[in-house]
């Protein structure tokens, strides 16, 4: 990885304005681990700080890069482990997350510990975990619980506040926040209350929102109307239901946050916590704000940002100069997004993100004295934006005459053989526009990809997720149903060469449609997928799940054992008159290996096997690069036996 010479932005936005070639691209450049997870700029602006996969995969490694010199230090915080969450604490100290490879995403998420580390790497410790003993030597800590950096204290450098769950404390643990020196690892108890919660804390680091959860899994409002108070519940003039994403401005009195009121989509809002009153900003009647875009570090909000459906911004502070610099990278970069990650403490240097849906991303550090940039990395540059397909927003109507939206990805035009691939979940999942490579990989094959964000999905407001309630075999399905034959409609699909697949429900829903849908679909592909689901909840409930998460699927999926029978696919296996392709990891413990074992065998008995792929020492989606690229060449194989161009 090395750092592009700074160039002009125009000189940067020209080679994404070239023309597209139609191209066979390697399957390995779409599933090889990209050259950075993640990146954050200091305080300074002196450092970025990268999470960097080793070749081998093993371990993800924290890299400092003096920006100025190129000098790097890469960071090891024992063997085999990955990092992620980068957050800078002061302009020398970082914090880090142990982390864990997330199967159908195969990046590193965390894993509820914390490692603290300077930038020249001498100042390395366990922040926040549990420490076994060596001996007779006690382990330094031993914090047995999820923790994570609520909130860094920028006047206070070095300061951070921890939330921290227990893990072995009940079935109703509290939350607990802790206002920690990174350097030394000293901690102070702050706050404590007597159940799950989640704070929102003004610039002092106050709590001063809190959000608790009651008997039937409903939130629960509470604020300090003042720094000092007790607290008390939130008024309805606030939020009636749920407030998130504050970010307190230097009065500690004026929040920016999203709320909701019902069931509604979130929007965004400048609330007056004396007053007890609020000021919109922006929303949607259709979909959710997404988050805020911020007046550099610590600064209040310039603009909102949307993506349930069409990706898009509004800028609620449009004579802002962070609004109108970001306004003037939009123009210079065309048919994508720029986002801020993170800021030094002065303003002038801001690291900017670029993606699109054609552009997994790449970062650069702009120095906005000089309106100029450095280009740290590009996450993945063996995939060309230029080679890529373009992802068309689209919107329909259900048979229900609800507006439902989604995603059509192809590289040409006319009635393309196309693949429907369902995002898992199914609830407050949603896809979205941006690179997805398992998209891009089949645009390049010469499949069309349609992706529908059915009733259920997230990113519209918990109302038209509870549309979806008890849906997963008929409301969500007739959505994916109404999607298919919209594109048949629109000339977008070959009606006679269309097949499914996708991943966990969406594994489900790809062995679910062709019973529903006779003759519509050519073949089935269903990768770490639930196909009986009287066997799931039983396999749950053996394994000790939590009781809320219990509650949860009582709710949204039901408990009439009679009911999911006659919507598992596993328990209909003889109704599926199309070859199927199942896919698993052999250590999944979300999707068990009994689901895989159940449909096997339904489709066996059933006089219909289908061609297998259990791969050793793989869980809920494969992390491994080899085996994401020999499942992306046996699903190749499958799709052009069935629809491709040899077809029948």
């Amino acid at each position: 990885m090395k750092f592009v010479p700074t160039v002009a932005l125009a000189a940067a936005a020209l080679a994404l304005a070239l023309p597209a070639h139609a191209q066979r691209i390697a399957v390995e450049e779409f599933t090889k681990r990209p050259e950075a997870w993640e990146v954050s700029l200091s305080p300074s602006g002196k450092y970025v700080a990268l999470a960097v996969p080793t070749t081998d995969g093993t371990e993800t490694q924290l890299e400092v890069v003096d920006v100025t010199t190129g000098k790097r230090q890469a960071m090891r915080f024992g063997p085999k482990q990955h990092v992620s969450d980068i957050i800078w604490t002061s302009d020398e100290q970082l914090v880090v997350a142990r982390a864990e490879l997330e199967p159908l995403k195969a990046k590193p998420v965390a894993s509820g510990e914390l490692y603290t580390t300077d930038v020249q790497a001498k100042n390395q410790d366990v922040l926040f975990g549990y420490v076994p003993d060596n001996g007779n030597r006690r382990g330094k800590r031993k914090d047995e619980g999820w923790s994570t950096i609520a909130k860094v204290l920028t006047n206070e450098p070095g300061m951070a506040l921890v939330d921290f769950t227990c893990w072995n404390c009940g079935q109703e643990p509290d939350t607990v926040i802790f206002k920690v020196d990174t350097r030394t690892g000293a901690r102070q108890e702050i706050e404590r209350g007597d159940k799950l919660a989640s704070y929102q804390f003004d610039q002092t680091g106050e709590p001063r929102l809190r959000t608790t959860w009651d008997a039937n899994d409903e939130p629960v409002l509470h604020y300090r109307r003042s720094p000092g108070d007790p607290w008390t519940p939130l008024p309805s003039t606030i939020a009636g239901r749920m407030i998130y994403g504050a970010r307190f401005a230097a009065d500690n009195n004026t929040a920016y946050a999203l709320v909701t009121d019902a069931l509604e989509p979130a929007q965004a809002y400048r609330i007056d916590l004396k007053a007890g009153t609020r000021t919109k900003l922006a929303g949607n009647p259709d979909v959710a704000v997404n988050s805020f875009m911020y007046e550099g570090l610590g600064g209040v909000p310039f603009a909102v940002t949307f993506n349930a459906y069409k990706p898009s911004l509004q800028y609620i502070n449009p004579e802002s100069d962070w609004a109108k610099l970001h306004a003037s990278l939009m123009k210079a970069f065309p048919g994508q997004f720029v986002t801020f990650n993170s800021f030094s403490r002065d303003g002038n240097k801001v690291m900017v993100g670029i993606w699109s849906d054609r552009n997994i991303g790449s970062y650069h550090v702009y120095d906005r004295s000089a309106g100029k940039m450095l280009k740290i990395v590009d996450y993945m540059p063996g995939l060309k934006p230029e080679a890529m397909a373009q992802s068309r927003p689209i919107e329909f109507m259900n048979r229900n005459g609800q507006k439902l939206f989604g995603f059509y990805t192809a590289k040409g035009s006319g009635p393309m053989p196309m693949v429907v691939m369902a995002h898992g979940g199914p609830f407050d999942v949603y896809d979205n526009w941006g690179f997805d490579d398992q998209v891009q990989f089949l645009a390049n094959r010469g499949y069309a990809v349609l992706q529908v964000n059915f009733r259920g999905s997230g990113g519209r407001g918990e109302a038209f997720a509870r549309s979806g309630w008890q849906g997963w075999g008929t409301t969500i399905q007739d959505d994916i149903t109404d999607a298919v034959r919209w594109t048949i409609e629109q000339k977008l699909a070959d009606p006679k060469r269309i097949c499914t697949f996708g991943a966990s429900f969406g594994g489900y829903t790809a062995l679910f449609q062709p019973i529903l849908n006779k003759g519509m679909y050519k073949c089935a592909i269903g990768y770490v997928g639930v196909y009986d689901l009287p066997l799931m909840r039983k396999t749950d409930k053996n394994q000790g799940q939590a009781k809320r998460t219990g509650r949860f699927f009582d709710r949204t999926l039901g408990t009439d054992n009679e009911v999911l029978a006659k919507i598992s696919p596993a328990r209909r296996a003889n109704e599926i008159d199309v070859p199927v392709m199942l896919v698993h990891g052999s250590l999944d413990q979300t999707a068990g290996l009994n689901q895989y074992t159940t449909m096997q065998a339904a489709l066996r008995d059933a006089g219909k096997p289908a061609e297998t792929f259990l791969a050793e020492g793989e869980g809920h989606g494969f992390v491994k690069p080899e085996n994401r690229a020999e499942l992306f060449r046996r699903i190749e194989a499958f799709l052009s036996r069935h629809i491709g161009p040899g077809a029948q």
